[in-house]
């Protein structure tokens, strides 16, 4: 049995995969905080710059 063969056993592609999973959930999360926070910060700014109303 040589070293691929281990390494491209059923647990090991499970093992691989998974991880590549979780790679890309953790960027695509990083990237949807990252816009987030963008977004947040340029309504905060809005806020600031709006007169304020007369009531």
């Amino acid at each position: 049995m040589g070293y691929f063969d281990r390494r491209n056993s059923l647990k090991m592609r499970r093992r691989k995969a998974q991880k590549k999973k979780k790679e890309r959930e953790q960027r695509r999360r990083a990237a949807s905080a990252k816009a987030a926070k963008a977004a947040k910060r340029s309504s905060a700014k809005k806020e600031k710059s709006s007169p304020p109303s007369k009531a």
